[in-house]
C-alpha cells in the first residue's frame, strides 16, 4: 500500500526563496472530503492527477496517485467542492530533504506552508531556518479543511 508521511511547518520568513526551484503552478479541487477518505484532482503545470487518501493516522496517511488526462482534470473540476485551491509549488533542498513550500492564493491568500515527506515516522527532520510552528496535528491546515474554511475567513 502507498503510504505519506509528511511534516507541515507554516514558513516564518522567505529566506527559503534564495535556494526554490522556479515553482510550478497548483490547481485542485476535492469531489470528496469526509473524514476517513479524500479524493483529490490535481494539475500541477500541465499534468492531470487523481488522488485518493485515507484516514491519516498522526503524521501517516494512505495515498494512491494517478495520472490522468489534463482535460478530464479539467472536466472534473466542474464536480468539486468550492473553492478550489490555487497554490504555487516550490521545491527546496536542506540537509539531504527536498522540501516543498505553497505559497496559497485565491481565497488562501496569504498562507505559507512547508511540508517534508519521509520515509518513517521517526525519521529525523533537520530544520531549516525559515520553517515556523509545526502544524502536523492541526487538521485546518490541510488542503482538504482549506476549501470549507479558507484561510482569509479566519
Amino acid at each position: 500500500m502507498a503510504q505519506e508521511i509528511e511534516r507541515k511547518f507554516l514558513v516564518k520568513d522567505d529566506s527559503w526563496r534564495a535556494a526554490a526551484d522556479q515553482g510550478t503552478a497548483y490547481r485542485q479541487g476535492y469531489l470528496s472530503t469526509e473524514r476517513g477518505r479524500v479524493v483529490r484532482v490535481r494539475v500541477k503545470g500541465t499534468q492531470g492527477v487523481l488522488t485518493i487518501k485515507g484516514e491519516r493516522q498522526g503524521i501517516s496517511a494512505p495515498e494512491f496517485e494517478y495520472p490522468i488526462p489534463l482535460a478530464d482534470a479539467e472536466k472534473l473540476f466542474k464536480l468539486c467542492l468550492r473553492p478550489l485551491i490555487e497554490k504555487v509549488r516550490y521545491e527546496v533542498p536542506h540537509a539531504g530533504l527536498t522540501w516543498e513550500i505553497d505559497v496559497f492564493s485565491g481565497e488562501n491568500e496569504g498562507l505559507v506552508l512547508a511540508e517534508v515527506e519521509l520515509d518513517s515516522e521517526d525519521q529525523q527532520v533537520e530544520l531549516p531556518s525559515w520553517a515556523g510552528p509545526e502544524v502536523s496535528d492541526d487538521g485546518r491546515y490541510s488542503n482538504a479543511s482549506l476549501v470549507s474554511s479558507p484561510y482569509r475567513n479566519w
